[in-house]
């Protein structure tokens, strides 16, 4: 049963007073962190909270699958309205209609960012303004009313306080937070959803490839291409994932880690994997990635290792990249929010297999340590891409 904040409240006053320490605490977990401040006021507050608790489980075996949290967030509005006021509810299932824009048109977009642990216990996070830009982009191209800016952060930084004690320690993963957005009213005919959901749930994470830290190993898939220009490539639709399911697991099947895919016009340029962008390094100081040009997500960990790099000093190329370029890359690496940064050690192509430099003095590896020693406060941030929320 979903409990809304008002029937709590309700509720409360058939008590005389809050006697319970325990009682308190669920409220404090419950209520966002405005309205725990409120209920202080009030009552004599716990001597601890739920969020100082770690959850009960083991950290050490964390993989990239659900672990359903304590909480998740949602916002509703119609169509040609504006999002207003989000509510935290217990995490559970949702109710859809059948004739919903999302089940019937796949008219839906998501995101994915991380909250890191500081070894002082505060906790970061990692770009999310750039997120809910990305968001908004994508919503104008699937023609839905999409959060603002500042609601889409305010509802992550709420929904990672909700879910604080599922945050895993230093060293030990990072809580994934998934906003999606999804048309969730009624609709027969092709068109536009009437009404709209904005949704965030958590799960804690540690390694996204089961080959943890190991180099991946590529296939390029002649036969399936992941967008075509004009269509959504650009941004992170629901509809974009699916059709590469089939290729992957064909992949997968073959002992491979992952499909690298080419263009579907020439079938000569490098795009990108099923879920991260691809880099190569050449000549030890050059960087290459394929231009993001309608059919390649604009990554952000692609982007903020474009801009750490360059900052390093190394040359950045965004440009095309025909297939060949692979035969005397040093280095291939993909990124991802998920991958965070991870390097490929072989990639096979019409039945040649290349293989690349990787582990301890890479380009990748030295990035990757930057890139995380930021995220996770190890590292002076003087980009200002972290915003810390405890």
């Amino acid at each position: 049963m979903i409990l809304q904040r008002n029937s709590l409240i309700r509720n409360s006053l058939c008590f005389p007073a809050f006697r319970s320490a325990l009682y308190t605490m669920e409220l404090k977990a419950f209520f966002t962190s405005q309205a725990a401040s409120s209920l202080q006021e009030m009552f004599e507050p716990s001597s601890s909270s739920v969020y100082e608790e770690n959850a009960d489980i083991n950290w050490d075996e964390l993989g990239f699958s659900l672990r359903p949290t304590d909480y998740m967030y949602t916002m509703k509005c119609s169509k040609d309205e504006n999002f207003s006021q989000g509510e935290l509810n217990r995490y559970g299932n949702i109710e859809l209609s059948p004739s919903s824009g999302v089940l019937n048109y796949g008219q839906g977009l998501f995101e994915g960012l991380k909250a890191y642990r500081r070894v002082d216990g505060s906790i970061l996070l990692f770009r999310p303004e750039e997120n809910a830009q990305r968001m908004k982009m994508g919503a104008e191209r699937m023609c839905m009313p999409s959060p603002s800016i500042n609601q889409f952060v305010n509802a992550v930084k709420e929904t990672v306080l909700a879910n604080k004690r599922w945050v895993p320690p230093p060293g030990k993963g990072s809580l994934y937070l998934r906003p999606l957005l999804i048309g969730t009213g009624p609709v027969l005919g092709l068109a536009p959803s009437p009404d709209y959901t904005f949704l965030i749930y958590a799960s804690p994470v540690a390694n996204y490839f089961k080959e943890g830290f190991a180099p991946l190993s590529l296939l390029i898939d002649n036969e399936f291409h992941r967008s075509t220009p004009g269509g959504t490539g650009h941004v992170k639709t629901i509809s974009n994932y699916a059709p590469v399911l089939k290729p992957q697991s064909q992949a997968k099947n073959r002992g491979f880690s992952d499909v690298l895919y080419l263009d579907s016009v020439q079938k000569k340029y490098l795009e990108e994997v099923s879920s991260c962008n691809i880099f190569l390094v050449k000549q030890g100081n050059t960087i290459l990635s394929p231009a993001t040009q309608g059919t390649i997500l604009a990554g952000i960990t692609r982007k903020s290792i474009i801009d750490l790099a360059r900052d390093i000093g190394y040359q950045v190329e965004e440009r095309q990249i025909p297939v060949e370029e692979l035969i005397d890359a040093d280095e291939v690496f993909c990124t991802g929010t998920a991958v965070v940064v991870a390097p490929v050690g072989s990639v096979e192509y019409q039945g040649k297999r290349f293989e690349y430099n990787t582990g301890a003095g890479t380009v990748s590896q030295k990035l990757y340590s930057t890139l995380t020693g930021i995220q996770t406060g190890l590292l002076e941030d003087k980009m200002g891409w972290t915003v810390e929320i405890d």
